[in-house]
């Protein structure tokens, strides 16, 4: 006979706790929230400071919540608008249960890397080393070589090989990130996934889009802002301006006869169908306003909070040239 026989069999204690990732540009920390996550919550591409904001992603199992905070990547801040992301960085070390401080194992580690890991020490909270990209490593002495130099410069908690692109490795790596949570409540119902707004995530897939087809000097000079919104029925009507800084950037964008332009705006619009369950109607305007990474008006009206209600951008200055297009999709 059980020794447990006649007894309430005790609850299993519920965990939750919120955890930041974190790293150089290019490590892959947005394809590990959308994979951790199991929803496509931010993009993705292979340019530095794709991410620009911290974005939230939310996994809930039966007995655990687990918040992640992607972050941008860790880099130099020159303009105002990269002092801002790395402010957002900072932010994202604060009171937190875990750091996931993501690492490319096909990057050979160097000084930049080792000021990246500077920023962690004396962030109060425990640090796993996440080593990913680990299906582009053929040769695992390579990699055991990119370990050991991180292992020199922090003594992080434990080093997980991963391949956020495969799989391999998450489910472990997902096990040890539950066991680091403290017992607590679910901080959100079991089907809120991201406290980003669906305009955030549309204006983000566009310049998703931007950065697949466009030359290196334009991703970093591209602003995506959702002018208006509206839903009708199972039709969404959505209309956005993509911002440039100079009027070359804008022709780059463009294309002949607006044909890239076309080109980004259908690719966008096939995803946002896929992601709203509806039929979308998507125009997009391009236009240049010089120097608006230093502009503090714009990169608060950028900020995805801004989306939530706020009134829209003023009427642009003599400096800002005027929209080209639209083009409708």
């Amino acid at each position: 006979m059980s020794k447990n026989r006649g007894r309430k069999t005790a609850a299993k204690k519920f965990v939750s706790g919120f955890v930041s990732i974190l790293g150089r540009p290019n490590s892959g920390k947005s394809t590990l929230l959308n994979a951790l996550t199991g929803t496509k919550l931010a993009i993705v591409a292979d340019k530095p400071q794709t991410t620009r904001t911290t974005i939230q992603g939310v996994w809930t199992a039966e007995s655990s919540q687990v918040v992640f905070v992607d972050t941008p990547g860790i880099h130099a801040g020159e303009s105002l608008f990269n002092r801002r992301m790395m402010q957002t960085i900072g932010e994202a070390l604060q009171e937190r249960d875990l750091l996931l401080f993501l690492i490319d194992a096909t990057a050979r580690p160097g000084a930049l890397d080792e000021e990246a890991v500077e920023l962690i020490r004396g962030a109060g909270a425990p640090v796993f080393a996440v080593v990913n990209k680990i299906d582009a490593v053929p040769k695992k002495a390579a990699l055991l070589a990119v370990i050991e130099q991180y292992r020199q410069w922090h003594e992080f908690e434990e080093f997980f090989p991963v391949s956020a692109l495969t799989g391999e490795g998450l489910e472990e790596l997902r096990t040890a990130i539950v066991k680091k949570m403290p017992a607590g409540p679910a901080w959100f119902p079991p089907d809120h996934v991201t406290d980003q707004p669906e305009r955030f995530l549309a204006a983000e897939i566009v310049r998703e889009k931007i950065l697949a087809v466009t030359r290196q000097e334009v991703p970093h000079a591209v602003a995506v802002l959702v002018d208006e919104w509206k839903e009708e029925g199972r039709l969404t009507r959505i209309s956005m301006t993509v911002h440039v800084e100079r009027a070359g950037q804008k022709v780059i964008l463009v294309g002949a006869k607006g044909a890239r332009l076309k080109e980004i705006g259908t690719a966008a619009r096939v995803e946002l169908e896929s992601i709203l369950g509806a039929k979308v109607f998507l125009t997009l305007f391009v236009k240049v306003s010089p120097k608006w990474r230093e502009n503090e008006r714009f990169l608060k009206e950028l900020d995805w909070r801004a989306m939530l209600g706020a009134a829209p951008l003023a009427p642009a200055t003599e400096a800002e040239e005027e929209q080209d297009g639209p083009v409708t999709l």
